[in-house]
């Protein structure tokens, strides 16, 4: 039985006797003689059926509510409740035992494995009694499936920023419908957007892009949030961080509540503005950014509710002090991608199928490149130094015109 029917209860006996408890009924009778009365009459009690109560128990609810007040009138929780009445103590042992090896079995395997060693037989007990006394092991054993989750904020800016990237948009590009994505960057302290942009794909290169943007504006975080996808969990954002000297936290897996401020706010973004989008006004994705960045220049000048009365902008630059802008060479050199390739013999690497010519000491070589995502910038690590050595386009017809140096052969004294 449940608080609620047990309320229901106590409600349908404070009504039979409320006329005695309050003094409105028949002054002309005895307490005993309405007792009398309303034993002869017919109620319908919460379960909905057609009963008759006695004048003694009339009486002792009566008592009861003087006594206890409407508490009183409450049925009592039966003195096992939580126990089981049919499964047995070897049974108990059973079901304690499979549990202990196996903390992750359901009850409904438990009551099949007790059905297959014929512990119990079909019809004995049911899968429900069973699942309660799972319930109840859990209870004792003070096991739970809930985490410790607790609502933070950061107290000051660029301790971290949360980035994650939602759906946007499809807009009409030569007749056909492209999805787009926004990639937004969200101070924890302040709810500063710090970065956001929108584009064709969800990768790697357009976070960073968003990051580069970001970092340049509002220098550098102690920490990023992200989630695990694969945009954010990879060699190069682990290379990046490095460089620009932050640290990644990642969210428990299956866990969006672990970055729910940005969230949040996309969801916030979605009401506010996707809503209002008439998509047959845009024809490029420059021009849902324009409006996109507009909407989000707003967003930080609005007063937060969680802000003590200040709008994002100003929790933000209230802590100006605390902005670490890189120097512009480091940024040059930071947000760059890295990876190893091997030089052809005649001092050729390849980067997205495109040529590229390396100094000839290199040759047959593993080396390590650093460029931009546009390859307008393309560099050569040295293994030693970690110098950075800018390489150009192959051009086989400017080659041809190279002399190459001799190596001269000697077989000794002429």
């Amino acid at each position: 039985m449940n608080n609620e029917t047990r309320q229901k209860i106590a409600l349908f006996r404070y009504g039979i006797i409320a006329p005695v408890v309050s003094g409105t009924y028949d002054e002309g009778k005895s307490i005993k003689g309405f007792f009398r009365d309303a034993a002869g009459k017919v109620y319908t009690n919460p379960s909905g059926e057609e009963t008759k109560v006695s004048a003694s128990t009339l009486e002792r609810w009566y008592y009861a509510y003087n006594k206890g007040g409407f508490d009183a009138l409450i049925p009592m929780r039966r003195c096992d409740t939580g126990k089981s009445r049919k499964i047995d103590e070897d049974i108990m042992e059973q079901i304690r035992f499979l549990k202990k090896e196996y903390p992750r079995i359901p009850a409904t395997l438990i009551h099949q494995k007790l059905l297959d060693n014929c512990t119990v037989n079909k019809g004995d007990i049911s899968l429900s009694t069973v699942n309660r006394f799972v319930n109840q092991l859990k209870i004792e054993n003070n096991y739970t499936n809930n985490k410790d989750m607790r609502r933070y904020e950061r107290a000051h800016i660029n301790e971290v920023w949360c980035g994650d990237s939602s759906v946007g948009p499809y807009i009409n590009i030569d007749g056909k419908k492209k999805r787009t994505y926004i990639i937004a960057l969200l101070d924890d302290a302040s709810r500063y957007i710090v970065g956001i942009d929108i584009f064709f794909n969800d990768n790697f290169i357009n976070l960073m892009s968003v990051m580069k943007t970001a970092v340049t504006r509002y220098g550098k975080p102690k920490i990023l949030n992200f989630d695990n996808g694969a945009s954010y969990k990879n060699k190069q954002i682990e290379l990046l961080a490095a460089r620009v000297g932050t640290t990644i936290s990642y969210c428990a897996p299956y866990t969006p509540t672990s970055k729910a401020k940005i969230e949040r706010w996309f969801k916030t973004m979605k009401d506010q503005w996707m809503s209002q989008l008439n998509m047959n006004d845009y024809s490029s994705i420059d021009q849902l950014c324009e409006t996109l960045l507009i909407y989000v220049n707003n967003y930080n000048q609005t007063v937060h509710s969680s802000l003590n009365g200040l709008c994002p902008q100003d929790r933000f630059f209230n802590e100006s002090y605390l902005i670490k802008r890189l120097s512009q060479e480091q940024l040059d050199t930071s947000f760059l991608l890295e990876y190893e390739r091997r030089v052809s013999a005649d001092n050729v690497v390849m980067i997205d199928e495109v040529e590229y010519e390396v100094p000839y000491r290199y040759s047959k070589q593993k080396v390590t490149l650093r460029y931009s995502p546009d390859l307008s910038k393309i560099y050569i690590v040295d293994k030693y130094s970690g110098a950075l050595t800018a390489i150009k386009l192959l051009n086989k017809q400017e080659n041809s015109l190279i002399k190459r140096e001799k190596v001269k052969l000697t077989g000794g004294d002429e």
